[in-house]
């Protein structure tokens, strides 16, 4: 009876070891191509988005689909942007390549027509462009347009340096959900 005891502890641990690698490797292998979860340090893309919300990132269905105007993004900034942390960056897609954008007038002009913006905190009160958009590149923005570095600072975001579309907060609990575009 002693020996079944000590084989069922045997197989009690080897089946616990294999249960744990298991789900370390299919937990590294869904962050590092399906998705990521990100804690938001900075302010540039309030009100949308809090100091220290968390929110999950797609990082692989805007391969299939395309990035569209309005969708958050995570991306690692450009090589000549300052970036001590290492940390990605999120901020709002505005230009598609190929647009030209401009921004006069408080307003943000996405080929000649001033977008609606219901999410920006306040006005932009600068002025930029117009700037025809290059192949393979995006015109980023923080909703928090006087507060944020971002495209109308160092220029366009090379997609090459996107990591994924921002999906959904689930920290706090209380603004648990969808992003909105």
């Amino acid at each position: 009876m002693e020996m079944a005891n000590k084989w069922s502890a045997k197989k009690l641990i080897f089946e616990t070891l294999e249960i744990l690698i298991f789900a370390f490797i299919l937990s590294w292998g869904l962050r590092s191509t399906v998705v990521q979860a990100v804690t938001i340090p900075s302010a540039s893309m309030l009100p949308t988005i809090q100091l220290q919300d968390r929110l999950v990132v797609d990082m692989l269905s805007y391969k299939l689909s395309g990035i569209n105007r309005g969708d958050i993004i995570v991306f690692n900034p450009p090589k000549n942007v300052d970036n001590p942390t290492g940390d990605p960056w999120i901020k709002r897609v505005i230009g598609l390549p190929g647009d030209t954008v401009q921004i006069k007038d408080d307003k943000v002009f996405v080929n000649g027509k001033a977008l609606t913006e219901s999410y920006e905190m306040e006005k932009p009160n600068y002025l930029y462009g117009p700037l025809e958009i290059p192949k393979d590149s995006y015109f980023v923005l923080g909703d928090n347009r006087n507060d944020s570095e971002d495209s109308h600072y160092w220029g366009v975001l090379p997609g090459e340096n996107i990591v994924g579309r921002a999906l959904f907060r689930y920290w706090p609990l209380k603004h648990f959900g969808l992003l909105a575009k």
